[in-house]
């Protein structure tokens, strides 16, 4: 059993990006975060974010909103945020109040600075195929760090338990992408645990704290565990019960310190993207 730690992948994402920025004409890549109001998860991810950006030599900036912004001076300002050229990327951190209109922003964002995958044009090319549409980053640091571990998807049978447009469905479209043989799963699955059971790499992103059990798990199973859960101790844990499943696989990912150190590595190397392309325009 080997425990394939975030860290260790992230590392060698970064040393390539650094690598790849010496290149790079003009400034140094520029990202723009844009948050309306403080919760702890986005907050937690933003100072994630801000020192990944400094450690690559990226520069980044963060635009705040109060909750109580309208929904026309919120769109007017993240228009402002669009139309900069100074801004190679934005991140925007969703959910946003529900007041505000999340779909138009959504609609309004520039594809080519939409470094998470949000407009309806990048989550198009993703579920194409098109290599130009950047993918939601916690969906590609699964890929990354079955990359990194040196699997091979072609064939492989893979189970992905979840379904949402942020980590679910595009995780399986970039498995798939791989030639991998996907099965997603959801809360209306029957025999859950059999279709789990049937795969070779299970994938879990349902956010249910500790929900993947040994009866899921096949032997030798690679498991790949993008939940971030807070159990009933205040523990931060996935969505697999590591403990009970850990020495059932070949490799396991952990939580914390899993794919959600792997995926602000991501958010740079699409920066990196996102400024080469407006380079070259």
């Amino acid at each position: 059993m080997e425990i394939l730690k975030g860290i260790t992948v992230a590392n060698a994402i970064n040393e390539k990006i650094m690598e790849e920025a010496k290149l790079l004409p003009g400034a140094a890549p520029h990202l723009t975060i844009v948050r309306v109001g403080e919760r702890p998860d986005d907050l937690a991810y933003e100072r994630g974010a801000l020192k990944k950006m400094e450690k690559v030599g990226f520069t980044c900036e963060v635009k705040t909103f109060p909750e109580t912004i309208t929904n026309e001076a919120f769109l007017e300002a993240f228009d402002a945020i669009n139309a900069d050229p100074a801004v190679d990327g934005i991140l925007l951190f969703k959910p946003l109040p529900k007041h505000l209109d999340e779909k138009e922003a959504e609609r309004r964002i520039d594809p080519m600075k939409d470094l998470d995958g949000i407009s309806p044009i990048n989550m198009a090319k993703v579920y194409a195929g098109d290599p130009s549409g950047f993918a939601p980053c916690t969906a590609e640091a699964v890929i990354e760090m079955l990359d990194f571990a040196g699997i091979d998807l072609t064939g492989k049978r893979v189970s992905v338990v979840g379904r949402s447009t942020v980590i679910g469905k595009p995780a399986a479209m970039l498995l798939m992408k791989k030639n991998a043989t996907v099965t997603v799963c959801h809360t209306k699955t029957k025999d859950l645990e059999g279709t789990c059971q049937n795969a070779e790499i299970l994938v879990a992103a349902a956010g249910s704290a500790r929900m993947i059990r040994p009866e899921h798990v096949a032997q030798d199973a690679v498991v790949i565990d993008v939940g971030i859960n807070v159990d009933a101790e205040g523990n931060l844990c996935g969505d697999v019960d590591f403990d009970a499943v850990c020495e059932k696989t070949s490799l396991i990912t952990p939580v914390p310190g899993g794919v959600g150190s792997v995926t602000t590595s991501v958010l740079a190397k699409h920066l990196l993207s996102a400024a080469k392309r407006r380079r070259k325009q």
